[in-house]
């Protein structure tokens, strides 16, 4: 895990190597980087999610990303997901409303976060 800043925000960018995200336990486990890391975003690439995390219907994603909303801290989901988007309606109307806000933010890379950071809740 590496950072970087996104105007005056501190990102915590995740690996894209490395084991399937998906449960509480990762999102706690993500959420200690990123207060050790002083960052008040998290990047984690598409390619890391368990695929059931895209499936609305599990809970995996609302549960997981709950986590990080309790603390205030924004998560981009980077990469590419047109296929995955396409073969959901939920999913895509999911990504419209997560991008309108300001704590859950689907983006096809890293730099597009810097448009996002005025978004931040400011608590």
């Amino acid at each position: 895990m590496t950072t970087t800043t996104a105007g005056d925000a501190t990102v915590l960018l995740i690996d894209e190597l490395g084991g399937a995200i998906s449960t509480p336990e990762d999102a706690t486990a993500i959420l200690e980087q990123v207060f050790a890391e002083h960052a008040s975003i998290v990047a984690i690439p598409v390619e890391r999610f368990d695929s059931l995390f895209f499936d609305l219907s599990t809970g995996i994603a609302p549960e997981f990303l709950q986590k990080f909303s309790t603390y205030a801290i924004a998560v981009a989901i980077v990469g590419d997901l047109t296929a995955t988007i396409a073969q959901s309606a939920a999913l895509s109307a999911f990504v419209v409303e997560s991008n309108a806000g300001a704590s859950v933010w689907f983006v096809p890379e890293v730099a597009s976060i810097e448009s996002l950071v005025g978004r931040l809740d400011p608590r």
